[in-house]
């Protein structure tokens, strides 16, 4: 699938190279406590056992950028956001930019996919 082979030479995916006691060692660098990692970049996580994992704690929803002008998904990927309990919030890739730059800031959990324009 053409896509794919683009989709895999962007990812710059990390390798968990060892865990363990207390901590990770992702790409040559040890990383006390939990982690997460969110569009191939490792982060500290706040919880340090399941009792104390949230919705919170996960993404929040995926911003969409929609292209030059806001539209909407198609219904099969508003189902699958909708079954999976991710929110999905949809916007002009524009809008979509400027407002992960605000979100980022924030420190909200989610992820973000951008259509060029």
């Amino acid at each position: 699938m053409p896509g794919e082979a683009t989709r895999n030479k962007l990812r710059q995916p990390v390798t968990i190279e060892s865990f363990g006691p207390g901590g990770f060692r992702v790409g040559g660098l040890w990383r006390p406590g939990s982690l997460l990692v969110l569009a191939d970049v490792p982060q500290s996580w706040p919880p340090t056992a399941i009792a104390e994992v949230t919705m919170d704690d996960l993404v929040e929803f995926l911003l969409l950028g929609t292209g030059a002008a806001q539209a909407l998904p198609p219904q099969p990927v508003r189902a699958a956001f909708a079954a999976a309990r991710i929110g999905l919030e949809f916007m002009a890739t524009e809008a979509a930019a400027r407002e992960h730059n605000v979100l980022s800031g924030q420190g909200r959990l989610f992820a973000t996919a951008l259509i060029a324009i």
